[in-house]
């Protein structure tokens, strides 16, 4: 059975078997050369098999699969082509990347960037995020300018996070029901890093987490890159089966949990508060951390925003639960102002595995980012209602050019998780990247390669006009065909 660790053994090598485990099951049915060698090409772009990795030889991985070996041979020339192994007489064949391709994930932060194949502007479908709000960050630039003089006369590590900031982020746990010390924060550069210093501090290689499926992207290729084994809970349109997670939880009794109940990414769903309470109660009788992303907490659009998950527990039932955020959906990405919220003790680890990393953080990021706390209920309502009409359009648009795809309207959040009603999910995300258009597939969101193929995550954060023209393009290219490029011309972009 597929999982959805990355492979990176001690002697960078990944066995037959281990790599026929990782291919999705059509593939093993019906193995054509093409298609195992898209398939291991999206295993590598994916994170699942590492980069410099020595695959198996052609005679070993055609018993695995059950393919003549003339299938493995062609498969191997093909990706060898188009640059993603290299073989070396007497040294194997190994896995690696094209010139001047960008690694897993990042062509998601740079945009579509580009232009159609006949040079129209490209449209960016990929990112749950808006630009910074008109007059907001200057503002806070120039409160943080005067400012600024007199913490330059200090060296300006502040690894903690500058205590004005420590300070802040407390204070407003406190007034969401949560109460919480400065000493309880960590300042980072964002929700990312924060979830990763977590994981950095709390889990070994080989360690079992557990995840919602489907689950932000970005988290699960730092939970493969440090080599963890990764179970899942199915989040559906309905939400959380939480019998099945309960069990999961006590068959698998995982070192980590991962979850996003509020406005959960991809789906929008939001966690209701009986079922916090027991992932609450079956996390602490696992012994399992559990890391609440709260990420998207803020951006709730029909319903008033939730109370932190940990503030539900039982006092001292909380010890166990771990909460992240950042600044990056309610104001801008581009200021990388995140935190972590744990007991004082969990901190003063997290931030021993942060100085090892990065030492500490933007002094000027965190200044800036005093006032953005501060006159976040003030100025959080008019980004909400930006919001409300640019979902409004993104399902006018689709209900206009797409009236066969489904989806729900989430109660808050950034996107929308679309069915497409076939599982062509990454086809037409490589048809939509020659029309201009980058889009998150929605096997990006799995932990399982291969799952979620009849599913597009779709923002809402681009004005009208911009997701019109958008859903157009990807219409045209659903319905129309645009051709496939080709294995050897063009990577599988991961959103």
């Amino acid at each position: 059975m597929a999982t959805g660790r990355v492979v990176r053994t001690a002697d960078r090598t990944i066995g037959s078997r281990q790599l026929a485990a990782l291919l999705p099951a059509d593939v093993l049915a019906r193995p054509g050369y093409r298609a195992l060698a898209d398939a291991v090409r999206t295993l590598i772009l994916d994170g699942r098999v590492a980069l410099h990795v020595r695959l198996p030889a052609e005679r070993e991985l055609a018993e695995a699969v059950g393919a003549s070996r003339a299938t493995v041979t062609g498969a191997y020339d093909l990706l060898r082509e188009s640059g993603y192994v290299r073989s070396r007489r007497g040294s194997g064949t190994w896995t690696e990347l094209p010139d001047g391709h960008r690694p897993v994930g990042a062509h998601a932060l740079l945009g579509a960037g580009g232009y159609s194949a006949d040079g129209e502007p490209g449209v960016d479908l990929a990112i749950a995020a808006m630009g910074a709000p008109q007059g907001c960050l200057a503002d806070a630039f120039a409160w943080a300018a005067p400012r600024l003089p007199r913490l330059a006369r200090d060296p300006g590590y502040h690894p903690f996070g500058l205590p004005d900031l420590r300070s802040a982020v407390a204070d407003r746990f406190t007034r969401r029901g949560l109460p919480t010390r400065p000493e309880q924060i960590l300042v980072t550069a964002g929700a990312q890093q924060a979830f990763s210093l977590v994981v950095g501090l709390l889990c070994g290689p080989g360690d079992r987490v557990v995840t919602e499926n489907p689950t932000y992207a970005n988290a699960l290729d730092a939970l493969r890159h440090a080599r963890l084994r990764t179970g899942s809970i199915a989040v559906s349109d309905a939400g959380w089966d939480m019998e099945i997670a309960e069990s999961t939880l006590r068959q698998t009794v995982p070192r980590l949990a991962y979850v996003i109940p509020d406005f959960h990414n991809p789906t929008g769903v939001l966690m209701p508060p009986e079922q916090r309470l027991r992932l609450l109660a079956a996390t602490r009788a696992t012994g399992t951390w559990l890391v609440v992303d709260e990420t998207i907490a803020d951006i709730a659009l029909d319903v008033p925003a939730p109370a932190p998950l940990a503030s539900l527990a039982p006092r001292g039932g909380a010890d166990h639960v771990i909460t992240i955020g950042s600044l990056s959906k309610t104001h801008w990405g581009g200021l990388r102002v995140g935190w972590i919220r744990a007991t004082a003790k969990m901190i003063t680890e997290l931030t021993a595995v942060r100085v090892s990393a990065d030492m500490t953080g933007s002094v000027l990021d965190q200044l800036v980012a005093l006032p953005l706390l501060d006159g976040l209920d003030r100025e959080l309502p008019a980004r909400l209602a930006q919001l409300r009409i640019q979902r409004e359009a993104l399902v006018q648009a689709l209900r206009r050019h797409t009236p066969e795809w489904s989806w729900q309207v989430p109660p808050g959040g950034l996107s929308l998780w679309v069915d497409l009603g076939e599982p062509v999910s990454s086809a037409l995300a490589e048809r939509a990247a020659a029309a201009g258009v980058h889009i998150g597939r929605g096997a990006r969101f799995g932990v399982d390669p291969g799952t979620f193929e009849h599913r597009l995550r779709i923002p809402y954060t681009l004005p009208a006009d911009r997701l019109d023209e958008g859903i157009h393009r990807l219409a045209t290219a659903f319905h129309d065909g645009i051709p496939l490029p080709s294995s050897v011309d063009r990577p599988y972009w991961v959103a």
